[in-house]
């Protein structure tokens, strides 16, 4: 059963619907079905702000989750809530554990980087030039490897990474 959503809009109501028929309709377990029902309510609890309700629904979606792909995308989800929350060594173990599981993942790579590049300008407010040099390299490094896998997205990053001058691997 779905969860009540507070801001029944159009989108939120056509992706359960839809959600539901595929579910229906496509050979999967139970467990997988059930797994999936927990990772739509975090998606639409997440999406309304309600961050420990939707970690409730992630953490049972990952107990019968058994697909690595998309078990990638529930920790990633989960990450987003950490860092949201302004825990951002939480949110780092979360995406790191999404990428074991599907190195494909654009936006953990990014994220991840946006941690370090904060990292690496509150370290620098705070006059602390080597951690602030360090945590700009790391973040340069998963930058890169967000634009290797999505050329056309970050474009924020990437014109970081041209002025300056950690642009290493990315042929542009």
């Amino acid at each position: 059963m779905p969860r009540l959503q507070k801001n029944d809009n159009f989108i939120d109501k056509t992706f359960t619907v839809l959600a539901d028929i595929i579910l229906k309709v496509l050979p999967t377990s139970k467990e997988e079905k059930q797994a999936f029902y927990y990772y739509r309510d975090g998606m639409s609890a997440q999406s309304e702000g309600e961050y420990a309700e939707a970690l409730e629904n992630y953490y049972e979606a990952l107990v019968l989750e058994e697909d690595p792909y998309d078990r990638s995308y529930i920790l990633y989800n989960i990450g987003l809530i950490y860092a949201s929350n302004g825990e951002h060594i939480k949110a780092l173990e979360y995406y790191h554990q999404a990428l074991e599981l599907n190195a494909q993942l654009p936006q953990a790579l990014n994220n991840i980087a946006v941690i370090y590049h904060y990292q690496g300008l509150k370290a620098a407010k705070n006059k602390d030039l080597h951690t602030s040099k360090l945590m700009f390299d790391k973040a340069a490094k998963y930058w890169e490897q967000a634009i290797i896998l999505a050329p056309n997205n970050y474009i924020e990053a990437q014109n970081w990474l041209k002025t300056t001058g950690r642009f290493y691997n990315v042929n542009q």
